[in-house]
């Protein structure tokens, strides 16, 4: 049999197969998912992006300090380079020096065959002072030498740290756009009647998390805010109607840790950039102690955070597609409360 007819045979053989195979079942429509179904993973995706910005976030501020290290270093390597070769430019000076003025006879010999003894001391004592400063000179070279090595090791080594966050920078950042690529796939495939139904739910549990937080008594009376604390307060509230966007720091978007930081910072009080370092590192303090512009930390992860207002209220840039604006308090898991302008934590 010929190559083609053979082909044309096995074709139809596997045609007859196709026919003779059992028709497979129609697959079961997959039933609409439920309003808080949607919620439940709209809200984990939320969380998602926000953990990975403040991670890129962390990682930004860690990359921030190690060029400026990096920076440091390299003008300490520099200068201490300059001073190495002025040393060996002394040392070379005194080689020839010594090569020079070299003679046979040490300055004893020198000494015992002297018409004028009391000279040839003063000349001994001229030699001392020259030996004396060649030997600081060696000193001082190798000294030099060894600062030289130091520091460029250390140079290196930065440098290679630096390169690292850079790498985990751009793992970060493609972190997050993927996350934000989920959430807008996620709202784009919801209809508008989902979409209605989804933010009421979403807006019936907030309600209902503000009201048992309020019937337990854990925020306390209202108190006045510090002097730092209206100031930091002011400048978040003049922020209202922003655009969040992951990353930022002001002036014209924020996220929720760069409203937060930038506040404080105008305010004289400069904090850590991120949600996570501020619960680390800021003086934590029980709710009914709250006062505005203390900051409010939610989630077991610390990965988002608002500054108290009063009266239960917090402004926040609370996630991507929003805008800065006054919340609950209970509108996230609330972790905990942070006071920038107290002494910090001990650690």
């Amino acid at each position: 049999m010929s190559g083609m007819l053979l082909r044309l045979a096995c074709t139809a053989a596997v045609a007859a197969q196709a026919a003779l195979a059992p028709v497979p079942a129609v697959a079961a429509p997959v039933p609409p998912r439920s309003a808080s179904q949607l919620l439940t993973d709209l809200q984990r995706l939320y969380r998602e992006t926000e953990k990975a910005t403040e991670t890129y976030n962390g990682t930004s501020e860690k990359l921030t300090r190690q060029r400026a290290e990096v920076r440091r270093l390299d003008g300490e390597l520099a200068h201490a380079r300059l001073e190495l070769t002025d040393s060996r430019g002394d040392a070379g000076r005194l080689a020839r020096e010594q090569y020079q003025n070299s003679s046979a006879f040490s300055p004893y010999v020198r000494l015992l065959l002297a018409r004028d003894p009391q000279r040839a001391l003063d000349e001994g004592h001229v030699i001392g002072r020259l030996a004396s400063e060649r030997a600081r000179t060696l000193d001082r070279l190798t000294g030099a030498e060894k600062r030289a090595d130091t520091v460029a090791r250390a140079a290196r080594k930065a440098l290679d740290t630096q390169e690292t966050l850079a790498d985990r920078q751009k793992r970060d950042r493609d972190g997050v756009t993927a996350r934000l690529r989920d959430v807008e796939r996620m709202l784009a495939a919801l209809t508008p009647a989902q979409l209605t139904e989804v933010n009421q739910l979403e807006q019936d549990g907030v309600t209902a998390a503000q009201n048992r937080l309020a019937s337990s008594g854990a925020l306390g009376p209202n108190r006045p805010a510090s002097a730092a604390g209206t100031r930091a307060l002011s400048f978040a509230m003049d922020q209202i109607g922003k655009p969040y966007e992951w990353g930022a720091v002001g002036p014209s978007s924020y996220d929720c840790s760069g409203l937060t930081s930038r506040a404080w910072a105008r305010a004289g009080t400069p904090i850590p950039r991120t949600s996570q370092e501020q619960w680390a590192t800021l003086r934590r303090i029980p709710l009914t102690s709250l006062r505005p512009g203390d900051l409010v930390i939610y989630f077991p992860e610390a990965t988002h955070v608002a500054m108290y207002v009063g009266n239960g209220k917090v402004v926040q840039a609370p996630r991507t597609g929003d805008h800065v604006k006054i919340s609950p308090i209970a509108a996230n898991p609330i972790l905990g409360a942070v006071r920038p302008d107290a002494p910090p934590r001990r650690l």
